[in-house]
């Protein structure tokens, strides 16, 4: 059995037979973390029966978006998948007479009361201690952590790390050795774009800044039913992700929830996604709400508006941009993963010295910029509406 691998799998692999419970990978981004981990575990699943292994992360779209997506395609690339194994509605996959269970922590009661041999969190951070201790109480073999350093201060660096039984193992993109040049240098940039950006993304490390930008908001569990006014805020991507949230206004407070956040999407399968969507929650009109998008894009919008929804270019404005959105409470779905993930680490530029620029950082920022445009273009507009209001008054 041959595959091209990167340093990260050899060192958990070469790891795996020492006296170490639990694997903490700490990495930069593209360092090819959870491909790897994906690839290990195939191995080891090939070498041993009678195992269960349980993957988790924070929710299911996420964990379908991450790691059920590199297992299977591994999977295919190594022609082993077999769909008589696999269980789309249970979120299982039987390989050699092995158990792999995918699960996600929103449903933490199903999850801690399970059994296993292997554990794998992925992303980390995004779970909380007491999800650790849980799901560690009931792993009889080995633990797998892996997370992206952004937090300065978190459970990991002080429950688990501290370990006697804990293998460290820190990776970079420069571990990677199939990254193409064109992201490699994307990432280099950082080196230029910001002094801690690039210590955490680039070279992997802890996090610690003093700039972060939105620190109004919280979670909540949805968006209330009696909201009336509201509108839609639209970034477009391709190799980076298209961002499409839902932003709802009652008094000084906005409701925030993430509908698409996706790459690899041309304009048709924008438009279809929008389609789905006008379908599937028929209540957010979003046919005929406004919907206000990047403005660098205008053939992208005037699409949009020729396929039947109501587009517009939106202001952009950062600096204004950026005011508007922080004079509101900011309240956020719990289901809008990468919206939560963005403005935990949206923050402004920092030089060399620490001092912190009035630009805002453009590394991991499409939801951000989609509810820059949506609030803050939509509340310019009712003020001009407004003006001119008083005037005939």
């Amino acid at each position: 059995m041959q595959f091209d691998v990167t340093s990260v799998f050899n060192q958990n692999f070469n790891a795996w037979d020492e006296n170490w419970r639990v694997f903490v990978n700490q990495g930069g981004t593209r360092s090819s973390k959870t491909y790897s981990l994906c690839q290990l575990f195939v191995v080891k699943l090939l070498q041993y029966t009678g195992k269960v292994l349980t993957i988790v992360r924070k929710t299911m779209p996420t964990l379908k978006a991450s790691v059920m997506r590199d297992f299977f395609e591994i999977l295919h690339n190594m022609d082993l998948y077999d769909s008589r194994y696999h269980n789309k509605t249970e979120s299982t996959y039987h390989l050699n007479g092995n158990l792999v269970e995918f699960v996600a922590l929103d449903d933490a009661q199903k999850a801690r009361g399970r059994k296993r041999n292997w554990l794998w969190m992925n992303e980390g951070n995004e779970l909380r201690l007491e999800d650790w201790r849980q799901l560690s109480f009931r792993t009889s073999e080995k633990i797998f952590l892996d997370f992206n350093p952004s937090d300065e201060f978190h459970w990991i660096y002080d429950s688990v790390m501290t370990r006697d039984d804990c293998k460290f193992i820190k990776s970079t993109y420069l571990d990677n050795s199939f990254l193409s040049p064109e992201l490699i240098n994307e990432i280099e940039r950082l080196k230029e774009e910001d002094e801690t950006y690039w210590k955490v993304y680039g070279l992997g490390e802890r996090g610690s800044s003093g700039a972060t930008i939105y620190t109004n908001w919280e979670l909540c569990e949805k968006i209330p039913e009696n909201i009336n006014d509201w509108c839609f805020g639209l970034d477009f991507g391709y190799n980076v992700p298209s961002s499409f949230v839902f932003c709802g206004f009652k008094e000084n407070r906005c409701f925030i929830r993430q509908l698409i956040h996706e790459k690899g999407l041309t304009n048709s399968d924008l438009i279809s996604r929008l389609n789905e969507l006008d379908i599937e929650y028929p209540e957010l009109q979003i046919k005929n709400k406004e919907i206000f998008a990047d403005a660098a894009e205008p053939k992208s919008i005037e699409e949009l508006y020729r396929a039947g929804f109501n587009s517009h270019k939106s202001i952009k404005d950062v600096a204004h941009g950026l005011k508007t959105v922080k004079s509101f409470e900011l309240l956020i779905t719990k289901d809008s993963d990468e919206i939560q993930k963005e403005i935990k680490y949206y923050k402004f530029k920092e030089d060399k010295d620490s001092n912190v620029l009035d630009q805002p950082c453009k590394f991991n920022d499409h939801a951000m910029d989609a509810i820059r445009y949506g609030i803050h273009t939509y509340m310019h507009g009712k003020k001009e509406i407004n003006a001119i209001d008083l005037d005939w008054a």
